[in-house]
């Protein structure tokens, strides 16, 4: 047993599993809420003769959710373990993610298709539903190969540890002081985000359009913003919302002290860019962040990506920060 949980990725395996699962009784419990306005049997198959094959309600959604949770399966557990390649990690989580979820969009497109006819052999695929599905399909799976971290024994912070200490060996006085580094919402939070207003939005493209495109650009822009570029040099801090956006501007001198935390979004106001009290917050999600307390007596929070991530900007931002007061440079309020 210790073997395999070595040789596992166990969050990844929890989410290849519960994922086919969870998407398949969500496609069965809508397919019951409709099940009032479609016709018995149900159209499953279109020929070009006219000719269209029939299956009861019940074998339908069975088998709907029985070939969601397989083909999920099937793909997702490709990323699980850890002896394949990150990259091969990263493509199986994606296209596992989009495969499911396009095969649920079909299956959607199929009962919409059919929905207030009284008979089946008027029905078609709904091709609103299948074409906006599909997008979202395709989408989600490419966020979810960017975001997923493939590899739980070297990351992107190690490398990151890596080139800088090679920096500082070539130029230790210009190079320990600059850090550039992305953070971004934990991957489960994209997925959810998606399945809670992309496929909603597909299925109300129907009877509210407006509404809609309202919802999947409200969570495009939500989405955006539960990413955060930080930037640290001598000149101070800079934080840019959906990495263009600046949100914070702190000069070094302007700095009184900064400290690495594990704070909970909760008490910064939530997620996101946040203005709560004295204090300006773009936290990311809850966990490792840099707290930074200003000459003026306000007070800063951004996220930090990991533990050892947010230590090293706290540590450049106190070296900075007393560099700045030994120049004797002038405090910006």
């Amino acid at each position: 047993m210790g073997k395999f949980r070595d040789s596992v990725d166990a969050r990844a395996l929890r989410f290849a599993i519960g994922f086919p699962l969870m998407l398949a009784a969500g496609f069965v419990v809508c397919a019951l809420l409709v099940r009032p306005d479609l016709p018995e049997p149900l159209a499953v198959r279109w020929t070009d003769a006219g000719a269209v094959d029939f299956a009861p309600f019940t074998a339908v959604a069975g088998a709907g959710a029985a070939l969601i949770v397989g083909v999920g399966w099937a793909v997702l557990l490709q990323a699980v373990p850890l002896s394949r390649p990150a990259m091969m990690r990263r493509i199986m989580m994606g296209a596992g993610l989009s495969m499911s979820l396009f095969i649920t969009t079909v299956l959607a497109a199929v009962l919409v298709g059919q929905m207030g006819l009284p008979d089946a052999r008027e029905s078609h695929v709904d091709a609103t539903v299948l074409a906006l599905g599909s997008g979202a399909a395709l989408g989600l799976g490419v966020v979810m190969g960017f975001v997923f971290k493939a590899d739980e024994r070297w990351s992107v912070d190690d490398d990151l540890a890596i080139r800088q200490a090679l920096e500082r060996e070539q130029d230790p006085e210009l190079v320990r002081d600059r850090i550039s580094l992305w953070v971004h919402a934990r991957s489960s939070i994209f997925v959810m985000l998606g399945i809670a207003t992309l496929l909603p939005a597909a299925l109300l493209t129907l009877a509210v359009p407006w509404l809609a495109a309202l919802l999947v650009a409200a969570a495009v822009v939500t989405a955006a913003f539960l990413f955060a570029r930080i930037r640290v040099d001598r000149s101070g801090l800079r934080v840019f919302a959906a990495g263009f956006v600046r949100v914070m501007d702190v000069p070094a001198a302007a700095i009184d002290a900064a400290t690495p935390r594990d704070v909970r979004a909760a008490d910064y106001g939530g997620w996101g860019y946040r203005i709560h009290g004295n204090t300006t917050a773009l936290l990311v999600s809850s966990g490792p962040a840099v707290v930074v307390d200003r000459l003026d007596g306000r007070r800063l929070a951004v996220s930090g990506g990991s533990a050892a991530s947010a230590d090293n900007i706290a540590r450049t931002l106190s070296r900075v920060a007393d560099r700045a007061r030994r120049n004797g440079d002038e405090p910006a309020v």
